[in-house]
């Protein structure tokens, strides 16, 4: 498939002008990064924002593999010499890698099959004339002539057998019926589940009898059944109304079948296609529920880094535990680590009256703002605790309970042991803790995407897949707020554009030989950044403070020049940047007619002076902040109809899990989210989210709670 063809397929499927498809996939050969064609070549796209970019990339890769496993295909067919014009110019009009397959199966070499055993045998003659012949005594007839003991033949039944088996996998390989089996099957067919014999009562008894059209079924129900049948507790299968798939069979014949045939076609369905067909349905299933899984976890991991950072506050870390104690951090307003220690005021009274005076006299000696407490093993305990704690402090104060998934795996991480040494794994975590509520973004990246528990069925997904979508939407995050140069650890720097592991460690290794960067331009000296990549990654690294007041803007260095113009323009000077005064007349300025006098694209100019109106800021700062809490809510506390305040801490397919303050999140089912039609929860909220909630039902026994968002639900 010739490039021109390709830009016009992409932009037919995506509704995108050619041209811009064109301009796209031209700038991604050129060698740069998606969120730097976002952000800095808009004119060139029409400002097509990073998803369609993303969009364009994949439809892009899988044409091109299509194409080359298109040529792979005619050339195998034609080595067989059995290649002609109908079937080349079927595989050339395929658009699809299954169609190509399908038009492959009958060319591609074989094991040894019934089929192929028949046919070195010699029967391929009566095959063709069991096709042609109208009743079953000419082909009974026929099948004497093929009978001969030393090719394995030993009589008449065995010659139509043979004959029978040819057949029925010519029918089973033909293009045309598998496509329309297959379209028949995913239409119609039942996944029907059931439990293994004896099996006691598990997580999985809502499926031990249970059929649902494969179509239709939800993804997070596919991947729990699938993983029910891993472990051997369900017996799945799929259930097809088979006559009017046997009637298409019989179709295909080229004469109105006789019993012979339709014999065939039984074998053919059940011993050939079925299998492979179900197979098929199975892993569609699966791809898809995969798919919507991992986005998902995209959306709720993106949400989660984005949470607005709360700075300048001083924080004690707490990661609870019982007999080993809850370890503590006290981090600065910077992220400093100041203190480590440990207490355990979930045992003897003595104890909790010797963890209050130590937690109280870290708050003074501290100065301690807030309380980050993880929610892990035995947090409500310590959530109690801390809360009376606070009620003998007389100071402000305020706690928040923090997601802890993944603080383990950072605390073991290599790169937490080169970080805190001298620390226990504990003691690492209670820091990270402490830190993700400063800045939830730069704590986050330290951590393997998919351990920081934001999803659904993580584990039972391609693992490739997930790690792939994930780093993209870390990498997206991590260029959406930008990057301060001078404090950023190596993982955050690794996710800026064209920026990878190595050079993100010698940024590092040469800031600390310069003391501090004082502007872009000495980036340029970093060992392994060279001029391509410090055209990709250095809108995105941030120098506050710096010699050069753009420096700490988003606005590329190649767009300084336009910036001196539009600020001679409007008489005034880059040390005038965030003073009223300029701001005042950047709001005046007809971006349009200025464009055209600084012979510069309007989106570059509409980014320019948005970036120049708000120098340094971070766009997370305009989400809604935590809920910081004062005392601790108990179960006992909650009644049906109580209306409360929380956190969306996970999205998934069936609803969301709010934080209301307890241990375990309350769920907020999607038909109580909305008085309105709701198709996805994600529509309604996500990760961070601060919603109005209330109670509908309280579960003593298994200490869950089920939670409204429509008022007098």
């Amino acid at each position: 498939m010739e490039a021109r063809e390709r830009y016009q397929v992409i932009a037919k499927e995506l509704g995108l002008a050619v041209e811009r498809v064109q301009a796209a996939v031209e700038l991604m050969d050129e060698g740069n990064t998606i969120p730097f064609i976002a952000r800095y070549r808009k004119e060139r796209t029409k400002e097509m924002d990073e998803e369609v970019l993303r969009s364009v990339e994949e439809r892009n890769r899988y044409l091109i593999q299509l194409g080359g496993r298109k040529e792979e295909v005619l050339r195998l067919i034609d080595d067989q010499g059995k290649l002609n014009d109908e079937l080349k110019a079927r595989i050339e009009a395929a658009d699809k890698l299954q169609t190509v397959e399908d038009l492959y199966r009958p060319y591609r070499p074989k094991r040894k099959t019934r089929a192929s055993i028949a046919r070195e045998r010699g029967l391929a003659p009566l095959a063709e004339h069991m096709l042609a012949a109208e009743e079953p005594l000419s082909v009974d007839e026929a099948a004497l002539r093929f009978v001969d003991s030393e090719k394995g033949v030993e009589d008449a039944a065995a010659a139509i057998q043979g004959a029978m088996d040819i057949i029925a996998e010519d029918l089973a390989d033909d293009a045309d019926i598998r496509k329309w089996v297959r379209d028949y099957t995913w239409k119609n067919g039942i996944l029907a589940s059931e439990a293994k014999d004896g099996q006691a009562r598990t997580v999985y008894e809502m499926y031990y009898d249970r059929r649902e059209p494969v179509r239709k079924m939800p993804s997070h129900r596919v991947l729990a059944v699938n993983r029910g049948e891993r472990e051997e507790v369900l017996k799945l299968s799929i259930e097809v109304e088979e006559e009017a798939i046997l009637r298409q069979l019989e179709g295909w014949f080229p004469k109105k079948p006789h019993p012979y045939l339709k014999e065939v076609a039984v074998d053919s369905w059940k011993r050939l296609i079925f299998p492979s067909v179900e197979r098929e349905i199975r892993a569609k299933m699966t791809e898809a529920a995969e798919e919507q899984a991992i986005h998902i976890f995209a959306e709720n991991l993106r949400k989660l880094l984005l949470q607005p950072p709360i700075r300048g506050k001083k924080v004690l870390g707490v990661d609870p535990a019982y007999r080993t104690g809850c370890k503590l951090a006290v981090v600065d307003d910077t992220g400093r680590l100041q203190h480590v220690g440990v207490v355990y005021p979930t045992l003897s009274p003595k104890q909790v009256e010797e963890a209050k005076q130590t937690v109280r006299r870290l708050i003074e000696e501290y100065s301690i703002d807030l309380i980050a407490i993880g929610n892990g093993t035995a947090s409500r305990e310590t959530e109690s605790f801390i809360a009376e704690l606070m009620r003998e402090v007389d100071r402000d104060l305020y706690y928040i309970m923090v997601n802890e998934a993944g603080a383990s795996v950072y605390s073991a991480s290599k790169l937490a042991r080169e970080e805190f040494p001298d620390l226990d794994v504990a003691q690492r975590s209670a820091v990270s803790i402490a830190r993700r509520l400063q800045d939830p973004l730069a704590e986050l990246v330290k951590i393997e995407p998919k351990a920081v528990g934001v999803g659904q069925y993580q584990h039972d997904v391609s693992q490739k897949r997930l790690t792939e979508s994930l780093g993209t939407v870390v990498e997206s995050a991590v260029n959406h707020v930008g990057v301060d140069v001078n404090t950023a650890s190596a993982p955050l720097l690794s996710y800026v554009a064209g920026v990878n592991t190595t050079v993100a460690k010698n940024i590092i290794k040469y800031r600390e030989e310069l003391g501090r960067y004082g502007d872009r331009k000495q980036l340029k000296k970093v060992p392994r950044l060279g001029a391509k990549t410090f055209e990709q990654c250095i809108g995105f690294l941030r120098v506050i403070d710096g010699e050069n007041p753009l420096d700490k803007t988003p606005i590329h260095p190649e767009s300084y020049p336009t910036v001196e113009k539009l600020l001679t323009e409007l008489d005034s000077r880059a040390d005038a940047i965030g003073t009223p005064e300029l701001n005042e007349r950047l709001r005046r300025v007809d971006i349009t007619a200025m464009a055209s006098v600084l012979d510069c694209g309007v989106p570059t100019l509409r980014d320019i002076i948005e970036a120049l109106l708000r120098p340094g800021r971070d766009p997370r700062e305009e989400l809604p902040t935590p809920v910081l809490r004062s005392d601790v809510l108990q179960l006992e506390d909650l009644k049906e109809g109580l209306e409360l305040k929380g956190t969306v801490r996970n999205v998934v397919d069936f609803g969301a899990f709010v934080d209301i303050g307890l241990k375990n999140d309350g769920l907020v089912h999607i038909s109580k989210m909305s008085d309105k039609f709701v198709k996805h929860p994600m529509d309604v909220v996500g990760v961070g989210d601060i919603v109005d909630v209330w109670v509908i039902n309280v579960d003593h026994d298994r200490e869950r709670v089920s939670l409204s968002m429509i008022p007098n639900w």
